[in-house]
């Protein structure tokens, strides 16, 4: 039990996220609701898609803080095709291709030309959101058509089709991940890029892999944003992409790469929106709300971390100990190396010179 909790966050994460329902149920019984339990999932769908994504880029070794410009343009041009008269399933197509696009074009960047990820994501994330602006002249898009807003409703368990599509990527990401030799190439990439290149892994094809999928994530948390709020603001998806990183890394996803886990992911989604919930619930003032979720996340990330040290000495401590107590119970029947070697008997002798 001791191993399980020191090796896998995911675990502890688990726990953590567990532990915090019972104490805001606690704090305010009427938390712990399945209404309220509905309201963390839906709330939490956009931020979800948006850290999928970025967790892929993560594992490979690089960064990606564009996905939150990238899902802002994914949603303009969304709103716009759709005020334009364009089918809703088209337009989501088009929604989705236009962040696939974006993400190959950071993909390009940083796989084909070598710019580092932070560089061009930096650069990037300005390039995309002066775009939206253009497309829409700095004004809200409004007034969608009732098809998208009906994406949201509710299907009479809590979830809506925005909920089962948000599973589903979860579903396929987990089973790509964790069951298909290219999901591995991922975790090979980024645990090691030059060793991945002598197995003959295409390295560059998986990073820029990566970029596009976490563009097509961001498009598609772009289209549940458009669907659950109705109409499309000028400063959609802004700062997204910073909360996005902090769910992959309180999820288990290592900033190093190579290591990462969908269900840590879904896991620290789910702990950060209740958070933020809660404050809602417990009527904190707003201006409170960042401050109090950062002081959280800080808080569990280093308690976290503590723990796991903790655990992890007394594991070795023990192994330490039986592993001398083992040796200490072998050593009678062994001969001492320091000990003087014994004198042949006079009637030995003439056998050892035989």
């Amino acid at each position: 039990m001791l191993e399980l909790f020191a090796r896998n966050r995911v675990a502890t994460l688990f726990v953590i996220t567990l532990l915090t329902f019972g104490a805001i149920g606690l704090a305010a019984p009427g938390f712990l609701s399945a209404s309220t339990l509905a309201t963390v999932m839906a709330n939490s769908l956009v931020l979800m898609l948006v850290s999928f994504g970025t967790m892929l880029v993560i594992i490979t070794r690089n960064i990606d803080v564009s996905s939150g410009s990238v899902l802002g343009l994914s949603a303009a041009v969304l709103g716009l095709s759709l005020n334009a008269g364009i089918a809703l399933p088209l337009a989501i197509g088009i929604c989705i291709g236009v962040g696939a696009l974006a993400g190959a074009f950071n993909g390009l960047l940083v796989a084909g030309f070598g710019v580092p990820s932070i560089v061009a994501t930096l650069g990037t994330l300005g390039l995309y959101r002066g775009l939206m602006l253009s497309l829409t002249g700095g004004r809200w898009i409004e007034a969608l058509p009732q098809s998208i807003k009906a994406l949201a409703a509710n299907l009479g368990w809590g979830g809506s089709v925005l909920t089962l599509i948000v599973l589903g990527v979860f579903l396929i990401l987990w089973l790509f991940l964790r069951m298909t030799r290219q999901g591995g190439y991922f975790f090979a990439t980024g645990d090691n890029r030059e060793a991945a290149r002598h197995l003959g892994i295409p390295v560059r094809s998986i990073v820029f892999s990566a970029f596009v999928g976490a563009g097509a994530c961001a498009a598609l948390a772009g289209v549940v944003f458009a669907a659950q709020i109705g109409f499309i603001p000028n400063q959609a998806g802004n700062g997204i992409e910073l909360k996005a990183i902090a769910a992959n890394v309180l999820g288990g996803v290592s900033l190093l790469g190579g290591v990462g886990s969908a269900v840590g992911v879904f896991i620290s989604v789910i702990f950060l929106t209740a958070i933020d919930s809660a404050l809602v619930f417990l009527r904190i003032p707003a201006f409170w709300n960042d401050f109090i979720a950062g002081a959280i996340l800080l808080t569990v990330l280093v308690l976290d971390g503590r723990v796991r040290m903790a655990v992890d000495r007394r594991i070795r401590a023990k192994r330490y100990a039986s592993h001398h107590g083992a040796e200490r119970t072998k050593s009678p029947s062994r001969p001492s190396a320091t000990a003087a070697p014994a004198i042949p008997t006079p009637h030995t002798a003439p056998e050892a010179g035989r």
